[in-house]
Formats: structure tokens, C-alpha cells, sequence
């Protein structure tokens, strides 16, 4: 599967994977509000749905919060579920 591209603007970027089949890429879009990042919303083509793509984007949102610092403010209601999947990442939860 391809790797996920981490597109990082200074003040809002996103985490991007290219589906096969797909002209658009799944995306993982945030904005930072202090010194948390706001994972406002996150897109899954209709061909990667339930495939744990999206999954993917958020896991790879988390890594990056421990690696550099940072905590999430879940916006997206799929980011937020994952967080309740998730009890070892309420340290990463701003």
C-alpha cells in the first residue's frame, strides 16, 4: 500500500494516501488552534471505504502528536470515535 504523505503548512496541512482506483486521495485535514492540532475532517474515496484507510490517516496523525509534541482536538466525528477506540491515546487528546 502506498505511504502516507504529511503535508504541513506551518498553520494547517494534512495526512494524504492515494487510493488505487481513485482520482481523489484520502485525506486527514488540521489546522492548529495553540499548541494542539484540530483534525477537522478526514475523506475516504468511495472505492477505500472500510478498508481502514482513513484509520491509517488518523494512526499516522497520532505517531506524529508523540514524535513532535503535540495533542489533537478531535473535530471530525470519525477522528473522535477512534479516540474512544483508542484509550492509549487520551494523552494526545487536547
Amino acid at each position: 500500500m502506498a505511504e502516507i504523505a504529511r503535508i504541513d503548512e506551518g498553520d494547517h496541512g494534512e495526512y494524504r494516501l492515494e487510493v488505487d482506483g481513485s482520482d481523489r486521495p484520502a485525506v486527514l485535514t488540521w489546522h492548529v488552534r495553540g499548541d494542539a492540532r484540530v483534525a477537522s475532517h478526514t475523506f475516504t474515496p468511495p472505492a477505500a471505504r472500510g478498508k481502514g484507510v482513513a484509520a491509517r490517516l488518523v494512526e499516522a496523525m497520532m505517531e506524529d502528536a508523540r514524535e513532535q509534541g503535540f495533542t489533537v482536538v478531535p473535530q471530525c466525528s470519525y477522528v473522535a470515535v477512534l479516540f474512544k477506540r483508542h484509550p492509549e491515546w487520551a494523552d494526545l487528546r487536547a
